[in-house]
């Protein structure tokens, strides 16, 4: 008798904890698959920890071959599903695609950067929700603070060590907190120009900072930020971003190369493509996690919107937390679906919050204690160990060698600007440069706004197969269309005298954690913005799955509250949304390729001939 089929979509916390929670039930009586653009785990609530030189990058990414026993991983990203034939489509990190059947499916699929229609962003700011952008971060800093160093002009020098952060919840927060920290000790290595010194600005439209959160702890993070020299904006928002720096609501302007954009996130829009009810943008499921009409499909994280049964007509956050705890009960759910155990509905209960704010410093309320200073510190460092699926030696390690050694500061120059645009739905993927090698078709980016994404990039219902989504066209470059100018995208000027480079903040990054679970920030409304063009000479990203719930990208599994709604920005400060920025040059030995056609009922996949490698193919 062949073992039942499971399938599930997104390795984020939501993902990864059904998949844990369903092995361990079912013990090998299942087959259970789990798809994913990226073969780990990651913790995103240590990722500023990482963009501060505090944590390796390995530290925070664990591997789901390692942890998750039987349980077969695919790479890739899936871009169709037919629910009435029971099986997902997807596309693998080389550009060939594949089937996977189903008898039971879990979408665990997350959630995608929140844009706003404001000049420039999407050219200029970077987000913060993956590895590659915490890396581009840190070497971007390290950058500016050693040119500032070099430079003769004190104009130059200031706008370089001026960094502004957007958004002031639990990413923002964290970020500008440890950005601080790490810029102070960079200067004291290298001293800039007397009178000048690095200066980091916290944004946000919202009354304080925090704004999910107690006011105490909302006041021990404002405390904190000011006293080690953040300049904490409140009730402010960006109107503008160029090249040179950025326009606020009130009207000044701020020199600076380097944008951080935390303003929230919104859910994975391949949800939108089953044909089934949304709310706003979340696929609605009952209680027991399952999609109303299909009950062999189940749906978590914050591409689902469960209702909160402790408070009647609402829907559970789109936070970590509930990603967490969701996937725990759609696993015993699908396992009792299998005929293992008994069936349970979604009920939480938050257990408190706690944000890092850097060195000793954090503010938290465990149980509703509320705590700052070292003992706070203390409380937030000894959770996340304690939350972390592996690696918790080797990040005590780190903690403790950063307490008695200095940071080393240096250039990896692994990610450039172009490979982790702010715009990208595959954060957890650096954009590769140039177009794909050989027949493969340019990979798929999935998650633009879709008030500016194509027809071609978007899962769009499929009229031949009722409840089915038919694959998305691969995005590829278009020439005449603004692209996403950086510090070092290819065929722009030496990033040290054009053009800038600002480095990532997005919408749902590390969140702030708690013995509930470390948070992930993030709107539940889906707000339209503008869709960058692909990278140099036509790439695009490879689709992990995003966010709190769904892939790689979700941050810890905590506390609830929004870094989204609090932080955005006003609506639309132009009809068009974003201005557009400077065209995208693909070189002379790049052109853009041709747009490969979706496969599907009408339109068969055509097949690849075998070919040998090149070299630098991935």
């Amino acid at each position: 008798m062949s073992r039942p089929r499971v399938v599930i979509v997104g390795a984020g916390f939501a993902g990864y904890q059904t998949a844990r929670t369903l092995s361990r039930i079912t013990r090998g009586k299942a087959e259970i698959t789990l798809l994913n653009p990226t073969d780990y785990f990651l913790y995103l609530p240590l990722l500023p920890q990482v963009a501060a030189g505090v944590l390796e990058p390995r530290r925070v990414t664990v591997s789901l071959a390692g942890t998750l026993p039987r349980v077969r991983l695919v790479l890739g990203e899936a871009d169709g599903i037919d629910l009435e034939g029971h099986s997902v489509h997807y596309t693998d990190p080389e550009g060939d695609g594949g089937t996977l059947a189903y008898d039971r499916l879990v979408l665990a699929v997350g959630s995608v950067n929140k844009l706003l229609p404001v000049p420039g962003v999407a050219e200029h700011a970077h987000g913060f929700r993956g590895m590659p952008e915490a890396l581009y971060l840190r070497d971007h800093v390290t950058r500016q603070v050693e040119l500032a160093a070099a430079s003769d002009d004190p104009k130059s020098c200031a706008s370089r060590c001026t960094f502004v952060v957007v958004g002031a919840g639990y990413t923002g927060t964290e970020v500008a907190a440890q950005g601080q920290m790490f810029t102070d000790a960079l200067v004291r290595k290298q001293p800039l120009r007397q009178g000048i010194r690095p200066r980091w600005l916290l944004l946000d439209i919202a009354p304080r900072v925090l704004p999910e959160l107690d006011e105490r702890l909302s006041r021990t993070a404002d405390r904190v930020l000011r006293g080690r020299g953040v300049e904490v904006r409140t009730g402010t928002s960006v109107e503008e971003a160029t090249p040179t720096g950025v326009r606020l609501s009130d009207g000044e302007f701020i020199d600076t190369q380097t944008l951080v954009w935390c303003v929230g996130v919104r859910p994975d829009p391949l949800v939108e493509g089953l044909g089934r009810p949304l709310e706003r943008g979340r696929l609605l499921v009952d209680p027991y996690l399952q999609v109303p009409g299909h009950p062999e499909v189940f749906a978590c994280g914050d591409a689902a919107a469960v209702p909160d049964l402790e408070k009647p007509g609402q829907y559970t956050p789109m936070t970590a937390q509930h990603a967490w705890r969701h996937g725990k009960v759609a696993g015993r759910n699908v396992a009792a679906s299998l005929g293992f155990g008994d069936r349970r509905v979604y009920r939480h209960r938050d257990m408190g919050f706690t944000v890092d704010l850097g060195g000793v410093k954090a503010a938290a309320n465990p149980l509703g204690v509320h705590l700052s200073g070292p003992l706070a510190g203390a409380v937030t460092r000894g959770y996340h160990l304690a939350a972390m699926p592996g690696n918790r030696i080797r990040v005590a390690a780190d903690w403790l060698l950063d307490a008695v050694l200095p940071r080393q500061a240096v250039q990896l120059g692994l990610v450039r600007s172009w490979s982790v645009p702010l715009d990208t739905a595959s954060p957890e993927l650096a954009r590769v440069a140039g177009p794909p090698p050989g027949n493969h078709p340019a990979p798929v980016t999935r998650g633009a706004p879709v008030a500016t994404q194509g027809p071609d990039t978007h899962a769009v219902p499929d009229p031949g197969r009722p409840g089915a989504t038919a694959p998305r066209k691969s995005a590829v470059l278009d020439p005449g269309r603004p692209g996403s100018p950086g510090d070092d995208q290819p065929g722009h000027a030496d990033p040290t005298k054009t053009g800038r480079g600002g480095p990532g903040a997005d919408g749902s990054g590390p969140a702030g954690s708690g013995p509930g679970g470390p948070a992930t920030p993030g709107a539940e409304e889906p707000a339209s913005g503008r869709s960058a063009a692909s990278g140099p000479g036509g790439s695009t990203a490879y689709k992990p799955m995003a966010s709190g719930s769904g892939g790689s990208g979700s941050s810890g599994q905590a506390a609830s509250g929004s870094d989204g709604d609090a932080s955005a920005a006003p609506e639309a400060s132009g009809p068009g949304g974003p201005a557009s920025g400077q065209p995208e040059a693909s070189g002379p030995d790049k052109p853009a390729p041709a747009a490969p056609e979706a496969s599907g009922p009408g339109n068969p996949r055509p097949a690849r001939p075998a070919r040998p490698r090149t070299e630098g193919e991935s």
